[in-house]
């Protein structure tokens, strides 16, 4: 069979193969070109031919609860003492009859008075220690060893132990808080005075000392052997009421004195309670005298009314306090300042 196939003037003649082979080729044309010009469908181009999947943030609220320790008790309670009798008591721990009892229970310890042990120190006896010189031998705070064996804490006329006692009456009678200032005249070497540092806020403990002494066991000594060093108390060496280094704006809430005005002219005390009233607070503040007030009832009761009205103090009482380790008592007397 055979197709005429026109072109202006000439005349092909196409037969049926050639025809089927024209149509073929021209079938296969159109299937290369087919992809290029139809949408891709493939994986790719259909997820970004999609909307953006949502992306979902999931917050979690965490609630964090801050609990802040209620400070420590300043007084020992009746319950506290009741346990430590249980204690006592259900380890057999009765109270020994006599001295020579209480040596009798020291077989296997190696019993070391004061004087003896000071004399093992000085020569190293029983002791590991570096043989070169102090500068060298690694001692950060090199002490005395009669500070060593506490020989300071028999400078009172009673035991160390009553440092304690003074301390919670004065803090319960002012109702003290750890923010409060605290000024001791004549702390000697911190028999009460650790247990107000201790309570204290870093820096809230000032002290004006006079005796040498006094100062090397408190600094030297009591301090670093008490891990108080960080709580950086103000202690100035000193005399004659002169508080001058504890700068002009401080305002404390309680100050005291236990067994100083004894040992020194009434004058000299009118002159500190005179540079001391002013820095006192208001209402709150409290000053405590230990034993008695002859600098003041030397001058006779309207007088001494007197003289404290003239300073913006006043006198509020007598208070007695007794000791939870020994048989002792002490008395306080009391004065504020009722207004500014």
């Amino acid at each position: 069979m055979a197709l005429l196939s026109g072109g202006g003037s000439t005349a092909r003649l196409l037969t049926v193969p050639a025809l089927l082979l024209l149509l073929s080729s021209a079938a296969l044309l159109v299937f290369l070109l087919l992809p290029a010009i139809s949408p891709s469908t493939s994986t790719g181009a259909h997820l970004c031919a999609c909307t953006d999947p949502v992306t979902t943030h999931t917050t979690t609220s965490v609630t964090t609860t801050t609990t802040t320790a209620s400070p420590a008790p300043v007084a020992t309670s009746p319950d506290d003492v009741a346990w430590l009798k249980a204690q006592l008591a259900s380890n057999s721990l009765a109270l020994l009859a006599s001295t020579d009892a209480w040596h009798r229970l020291r077989k296997g310890i190696n019993p070391r008075t004061r004087e003896q042990q000071l004399f093992d120190i000085n020569r190293h006896h029983g002791i590991s220690h570096y043989p070169d010189e102090e500068v060298t031998n690694h001692t950060a705070l090199p002490c005395p060893g009669e500070l060593l064996v506490e020989e300071h804490h028999s400078n009172y006329g009673e035991p160390w132990a009553g440092g304690r006692d003074v301390f919670e009456f004065l803090a319960n009678a002012s109702t003290l808080m750890p923010k409060d200032q605290v000024l001791e005249i004549g702390c000697g070497t911190l028999r009460v005075g650790l247990h107000f540092i201790r309570f204290l806020e870093t820096g809230r403990f000032h002290c004006l000392e006079r005796d040498e002494l006094s100062l090397m066991a408190a600094l030297r000594y009591e301090l670093p052997s008490q891990g108080l060093l960080y709580k950086r108390p103000m202690i100035v060496r000193g005399e004659d009421m002169d508080f001058s280094k504890f700068g002009d704006t401080v305002m404390y809430d309680l100050i005291y004195a236990s067994a100083v005005f004894l040992h020194i002219p009434d004058t000299l005390v009118w002159t500190g309670l005179e540079r001391l009233a002013g820095k006192l607070r208001p209402q709150r503040g409290r000053i405590f005298v230990s034993h008695n007030i002859k600098f003041c009832s030397r001058l006779g009761g309207d007088e001494c009314t007197r003289r404290l009205a003239e300073l913006g103090l006043e006198y509020v009482g007598k208070h007695t306090h007794d000791s939870l380790l020994f048989n002792h008592y002490e008395i306080w007397f009391e004065f504020r300042r009722p207004k500014v």
